[in-house]
């Protein structure tokens, strides 16, 4: 999903940096746009099947006991195959469809103001010692609203912060640090969990056709990670952050719009809304014979869990008409489906970008690399004795190091899932596992990223309370944010690891 916002850099102008931070940064501007770079990486993969089948290349799937051979895209067939699945490849792109329909219902709600007004709602109105839990804990599910939340959360919160006689930019800074290093992490399914585990899937499917997986693998360790990271960001604000800061100096004074008698009613119909529908649900999903269950009374292999997202999209959809008809931003039903459209216009390079990832994607599959790669990879680390916690680290960090030069998470998912996935399996660990690790690694750097393309924006921000502000200044202070949330995580995972406990409904640390 944060690939939506990389055009946003490109019209940005930011400070220019020395040293290390300056390279990466000079390092990062020199690549060319994703979708050109997609396209060097599939020739790269076309060139690199035809040398490897040239030699024979291949390898005995561990799971069927068939051997896998290396096919060539440069040859007759290969060309045959991709000119009769090109579209296919695109239409077939199992994620493409899950996130479309999640951005218009979002976007719906959003364009009518719900979402706006929540988060206003809840951060300029709960009392000082609680100010920056809330903060916190609602940039980490900020991603609930996409990347709207790292806009206005920073913004609402400098405004609280500010408001009970606090620094502002630390509430800047807190909101910030927790939509981007948090991003990944939120109490209910969002966007990203429906764009991950569709590619998670295609990538385990190399090792086992027969895998199926839902959005809901990761639910658990988020949920409790909402929590973690909160509790560690509290820390690191009230400790680190707040102290460094000291106190504000400025006369600029942050937008503190107050909610209108209009926008509360909003509110209490969309939450009276909320209770009706929760009770919808639950008479579904409570009696052993409801009609959510599934069979013999299963809540995890059930309609429920596999359409999670549809319900989440019909709540949206239906929670963003109640509150704008209330408030009057939604005054004939006609704007609705012109509201869903438009939220769909952020989503357009992401499409476009799509078509060349699902080509990529297929025709790794084609070639039969994932399978090799995979099954060589698993076999050095067995005779090195590289698994458990070193694994786990290994791939967090080279996550993170690669964040660093390429920020759209689903771009190098795209990349790593047909690697990763198959290797995690072949060494008995599960796709969903492999996804929550890459997910780690892939946040907890996003706030100190040269190049990510919301910097020049949380840098204006923080200029309108010190001119002075710099992307050295945001990366110092978000560097403790992205540090803590690291080693928490690691911990979390490690817990996870040690006691066997479940990801996600019906998916656990381990195969089965």
């Amino acid at each position: 999903m944060k690939a939506a916002g990389k055009n946003m850099a490109e019209n940005a102008a930011a400070p220019k940096m020395k040293g290390f931070l300056g390279t990466i940064e000079r390092i990062g501007n020199a690549l060319p746009h994703p979708f050109i770079l997609f396209l060097y990486i599939t020739g790269a993969l076309m060139v690199l099947s035809a040398v490897l089948a040239g030699m024979g290349v291949q390898v005995t799937n561990p799971t069927t006991g068939k051997i896998v051979a290396v096919r060539s895209i440069i040859s007759r067939d290969g060309l045959v195959w991709l000119l009769q699945n090109m579209l296919k490849n695109f239409s077939n792109f199992a994620p493409l469809g899950l996130v479309l329909a999640m951005q218009m219902a979002i976007g719906l709600a959003e364009g009518a103001g719900l979402l706006t007004t929540f988060m206003r709602k809840a951060i300029l109105g709960v009392p000082l010692w609680a100010l920056s839990a809330t903060v916190l804990f609602l940039g980490i599910n900020g991603s609930i609203a996409s990347e709207a939340s790292i806009i206005v959360v920073p913004a609402l919160a400098a405004a609280a912060f500010q408001a009970v006689g606090k620094n502002p930019l630390a509430g800047l800074i807190a909101g910030y640090a927790a939509t981007n290093a948090g991003f990944t992490a939120a109490v209910i399914l969002t966007g990203t969990d429906a764009l991950l585990y569709g590619v998670t899937e295609q990538a385990a499917q190399l090792i086992d056709p027969s895998v199926t997986l839902t959005p809901a693998i990761n639910w658990y360790f988020m949920i409790i990670s909402c929590f973690t990271l909160t509790a560690v960001g509290v820390f690191v604000n009230d400790r680190i952050i707040t102290p460094r800061l000291g106190v504000y100096q400025g006369t600029e004074k942050a937008e503190e719009r107050q909610i209108t008698d209009a926008e509360s009613k909003g509110l209490r119909k969309t939450g009276l809304f909320t209770l009706f529908f929760l009770f919808l649900l639950l008479l579904c999903l409570v009696p052993e014979n409801g009609l959510l269950r599934g069979k013999e009374g299963s809540i995890i292999n059930s309609p429920f869990i596999n359409g999670l997202v549809p319900i989440l999209i019909l709540y949206f959809v239906l929670a963003g008409i109640v509150y704008g008809k209330t408030v009057g931003t939604i005054q004939d039903m006609n704007q609705v489906p012109v509201m869903m459209a438009d939220s769909l216009r952020s989503l357009t390079g992401y499409i476009v970008l799509v078509f060349v990832i699902a080509q990529f994607i297929a025709m790794f599959g084609y070639t039969n690399l994932g399978m090799v790669i995979a099954v060589n990879a698993a076999d050095a680390l067995k005779n090195a004795g590289f698994t458990g916690i070193p694994l786990v680290l290994g791939m967090i960090l080279l996550t993170t190091l690669v964040n660093f030069v390429m920020t759209s998470g689903s771009a190098k998912w795209y990349i790593f899932a047909p690697i990763f996935v198959p290797m995690f399996m072949l060494l008995g660990y599960s796709p969903a596992f492999a996804q929550v690790v890459y997910r780690i690694g892939d946040s907890c750097s996003n706030p100190i990223t040269p190049i990510y393309p919301y910097l020049p924006i949380v840098i204006g921000m923080a200029q309108k309370y010190n001119k002075e502000t710099g992307i050295g200044t945001i990366i110092s202070l978000m560097l403790p944010y992205s540090i803590a949330f690291l080693l928490v995580w690691i911990v979390q995972v490690c817990v996870w690891m040690a006691f066997n406990l479940p990801l996600g409904p019906g998916a656990g640390v381990f195969l089965h």
